[in-house]
């Protein structure tokens, strides 16, 4: 089994809502949103060559895991634009559902993740960009 897929088995059978693989080495957690993209970007670790499954991919986290170095993305989710991230990165990109945009946690409109890097292409602009509506959301908020 590549590392796609056993990401991404990971991911629908153990209830992660993130698996990063490469070989017997698997990141993964449960912590939603893309806060745990930004602390892994920040930890100075080198993820070239893994694999990656998500829940939902938007825009921020194809930028954040294109700074990762990430070969691979699966998304249960995945927006139009982050599908166009990961070609314009390299990043080998499937997923279970494609849609025009992701909505926020409420369903009221778009992800305030999605909206922080509307015009943003650059990785590392976007990580400065996603750490600032991080902050901006209200202690206890969803990101």
């Amino acid at each position: 089994m590549g590392d796609l897929a056993r990401a991404r088995t990971l991911l629908n059978e153990r209830g992660y809502t993130y698996v990063l693989v490469n070989g017997d080495d698997i990141v993964c957690g449960t912590e939603r949103g893309v806060k745990p993209l930004v602390a892994l970007a920040r930890s100075g670790r080198d993820f070239r060559s893994y694999a990656a499954a998500d829940k939902t991919v938007g825009k921020a986290a194809v930028l954040l895991y294109a700074l990762l170095g990430v070969k691979e993305v699966y998304a249960k989710i995945m927006s139009e634009q982050a599908a166009a991230m990961c070609e314009k990165y390299g990043i080998c990109a499937e997923y279970g559902r494609l849609v025009p945009h992701i909505i926020n946690r409420d369903g009221t409109g778009m992800c305030p993740m999605e909206s922080a890097v509307s015009g943003i292409d650059e990785p590392l602009a976007a990580l400065s960009a996603v750490e600032a509506a991080l902050e901006k959301l209200p202690r206890g908020g969803k990101p």
